[in-house]
């Protein structure tokens, strides 16, 4: 018997970051996006926890205890002191290292998947408190959609979308280190006054209207100045996506995935094949959203 969880990447429309917290952290509000390109996560029963990942940048994943997918089995095990015998492999299609929340996906999934092939029956606040102890980005993978993340991220509020979105997203040549970006990020600011995290009221009205136009004008990324920085290339990317006619273009959470919204679906294929053509990327993909979070096939 084996249980598979497909789980969503994701886009931040909106990422405000506030001052360092004490705890090292950085409140936030986090606007997400779930998009539709996914990771499936497929546990099977086994003598002892076995990480395998295929897929591109399969690579980089750790196949150790390291992995959010490891780390959610044997969380959810040691509560119902149980042994995390599972054999969790990843068919990876989220980018690596790549701002779209790849990690914390298989995270949510293997959470969920090992819910039901162990029949623990946690419920539904149970499985995010979970989540928030594995990561900030984690229980955003496990509801999907559209949410509004407060904290770090983890106290999600759920979000109307009135129509779909349209994406186009550029992988870039390396990855970024999140902790890297952050701390880029506290250079940067240093000797500013960093104001408290809020949520554009414009961009969650263009959100729920499902309007392209005013999305686009009201995205924001306060980490994009911080990925720059360390990934200077990443303009180039950018600059390319919006000649070729993209309503808007940021750097996806913490990068170096760059995305671009599109009109329609048309409009953003021909803003994928300029990106192919552009040279100032590694490959490119396109994806709309709202998405569903992670689901059991």
């Amino acid at each position: 018997m084996s249980v598979t969880v497909r789980v969503p990447a994701k886009v931040n429309v909106q990422l405000a970051v506030g001052a360092a917290r004490a705890d090292g952290f950085h409140d936030l509000a986090n606007v997400f996006l779930a998009v539709g390109l996914y990771d499936e996560v497929t546990v099977t029963p086994a003598d002892e926890l076995r990480v395998t990942c295929e897929g591109p940048d399969a690579a980089q994943v750790p196949l150790d205890r390291t992995n959010l997918a490891a780390r959610a089995a044997i969380a959810l095990a040691e509560r119902h002191g149980r042994t995390p015998d599972v054999h969790l492999h990843i068919a990876k299609d989220i980018p690596v290292a790549g701002g779209m929340a790849g990690g914390s996906a298989d995270g949510a999934g293997a959470l969920l998947a090992c819910d039901a092939l162990w029949g623990t029956g946690a419920s539904r606040g149970e499985l995010l408190e979970i989540c928030a102890e594995l990561g900030s980005d984690v229980p955003f993978s496990l509801v999907g959609g559209a949410a509004l993340g407060t904290g770090r991220g983890e106290r999600l509020a759920p979000l109307e979308t009135g129509g779909a979105f349209h994406w186009v997203f550029a992988m870039a040549e390396r990855g970024l280190s999140t902790p890297a970006v952050f701390r880029e990020f506290d250079r940067l600011a240093e000797g500013r006054d960093i104001p408290e995290p809020v949520a554009s009221r414009d961009l969650l009205d263009a959100l729920a209207k499902g309007d392209a136009d005013a999305l686009a004008a009201t995205v924001s990324n306060d980490l994009q100045p911080a990925a720059l920085s360390l990934f200077p290339e990443l303009a180039d990317t950018l600059a390319a996506g919006e000649a070729a006619g993209a309503l808007t273009s940021l750097v996806s959470g913490s990068g170096p995935t760059t995305a671009f919204l599109a009109r329609d679906a048309e409009a953003a294929e021909g803003i994928a094949q300029a990106l192919r053509t552009s040279g100032t990327c590694r490959s490119v993909r396109t994806a709309s959203g709202p998405a569903p979070g992670a689901t059991v096939l």
